[in-house]
């Protein structure tokens, strides 16, 4: 069964650091890009991050560059996105998801075709 799990999401406070994990079982990562996404109430879904099969290229949204890092670890079949700065806005649901060859020169929620089930990032004091 093709599956991708994400856990890591919890609440901390405005400042503080959480890193997410995207773990992929049924399949190996290994020739996929990998992006992550989050959903907030009343908010349209935005792409926050991307990691092309290679490593060799990531994305950064706007308002996350220069505060987030994705990395990959083949081995391990995961994907991690830290995240560091942590400001209120950035609470949501934080999904990864598959895209075959990706290059992550352009992220779009159409292009993935395997998705998470979402862990949830609370920044709050």
């Amino acid at each position: 069964q093709v599956q991708l799990v994400e856990s890591g999401g919890g609440l901390v406070q405005p400042g503080g650091s959480l890193r997410l994990t995207c773990a992929a079982s049924g399949f190996t990562l290994d020739n996929f890009g990998i992006g992550w996404f989050r959903k907030a109430p009343g908010k349209e879904r935005e792409g926050v991050s991307c990691i092309s099969d290679s490593a060799g290229s990531t994305y950064y949204a706007d308002s996350v560059k220069g505060r987030f890092t994705i990395s990959r670890d083949n081995a391990r079949n995961t994907v991690y996105l830290q995240m560091n700065s942590l400001k209120p806005e950035d609470t949501a649901v934080y999904y990864c998801a598959a895209s075959w060859g990706l290059s992550c020169a352009v992220v779009l929620p159409d292009m993935f075709a395997a998705w998470g089930q979402g862990t949830q990032v609370t920044v709050s004091s």
